[in-house]
């Protein structure tokens, strides 16, 4: 049976694998494994078809498996049903080979394990699909290729998923080669879709907030929190009664003032007309002012007497 030496390295190396915090590298520790394990699967093989691989008892539960193709076939052809991924026309691969060998994954309840999100829980298995070279079907520890869906995207219709919380939103999740996530739109059928080769799941946020009852609201208004609130709402209330009640007192002060500056201006006129009175004296049927007299008497410069 044919064993290569890296494939005992890593795993020698997988129970310390399984223990480390997740990073990049140890994902790509297990493509690698189960790179070997699927390439294992090939006896004679057939251009096209699927074989299950096996893969070691300390990792009992995920699948894998093998397709070989020729180059020139993937591109113009597809393949429309490799497990649960359908990869369309136009898919090429980067750097180019004459056949190359797609290496599927089904993480099973390893999915958490080698792909841990935070503040998500999965609802589908984590599924894989990688490309490799399949010019030496007996190497180990290959490199992966570039692929890269041109046309339309290549889908993954997941069978076996899991309900949502009521509430939630299910989305897609994409893990690339270099550890990155990203997430995407769920489509109609429990369906993720991509571009390119790395792994895919289902996921839904964890801590998503369910809608409480309307009496559990009322009864959380009592707590410390909603008095806080409560407390801080009766201030701002004061302030801003406060600023209307001193606003309309300055208007107001200002009335009365003006008011009083008023009531003086017309007793000025008051007494200013009423300094000289002038007599009145009935003249027919009317009565007119009558001055009393001149306050001096004229004089004649020269008593001439004719």
């Amino acid at each position: 049976m044919r064993v290569g030496t890296s494939f005992l390295a890593l795993l020698a190396l997988l129970p310390l694998l399984l223990f480390l915090p997740f990073s990049s590298a140890q994902s790509r520790a297990l493509d690698a494994i189960l790179q070997d394990c699927a390439f294992k699967a090939f006896f004679r093989p057939k251009t096209g078809v699927s074989y299950d691989g096996k893969v070691p008892k300390t990792l009992t539960g995920i699948k894998v498996a093998a397709m070989r193709l020729r180059s020139g076939s993937l591109r113009t052809r597809g393949v429309e049903r490799y497990k649960e991924f359908q990869i369309p026309i136009g898919v090429v691969e980067q750097p180019y080979v004459e056949r190359l060998v797609l290496v599927y994954h089904n993480l099973g309840n390893w999915s958490e394990n080698f792909y841990p999100l935070p503040g998500y829980s999965y609802l589908a298995p984590v599924l894989g699909l990688m490309s490799y070279s399949g010019a030496n079907l007996s190497a180990s520890d290959l490199p992966e290729l570039y692929l890269r869906a041109s046309d339309r995207p290549i889908l993954i219709k997941f069978p076996h998923v899991k309900p949502a919380p009521q509430g939630s939103v299910p989305k897609c999740v994409y893990f690339d080669l270099h550890g990155a996530v990203q997430f995407d739109v769920l489509l109609h059928g429990n369906v993720c879709s991509t571009v390119q080769q790395g792994h895919f799941s289902i996921v839904v946020e964890s801590n998503a907030p369910t809608p409480a009852p309307a009496s559990a609201a009322a009864a959380g208004f009592n707590k410390r929190g909603g008095r806080k609130k409560y407390k801080v709402w009766i201030i701002v209330a004061c302030l801003i009664g406060g600023c209307f009640l001193l606003i309309l007192l300055s208007l107001f002060v200002a009335k009365v003032r003006s008011a009083k500056q008023g009531m003086k201006i017309q007793q000025l006129e008051w007494a200013a007309e009423s300094n000289e009175p002038l007599q009145m004296a009935s003249i027919g049927g009317t009565k007119a002012p009558l001055a009393i007299g001149t306050r001096t008497r004229p004089t004649i410069e020269n008593d001439y007497i004719p």
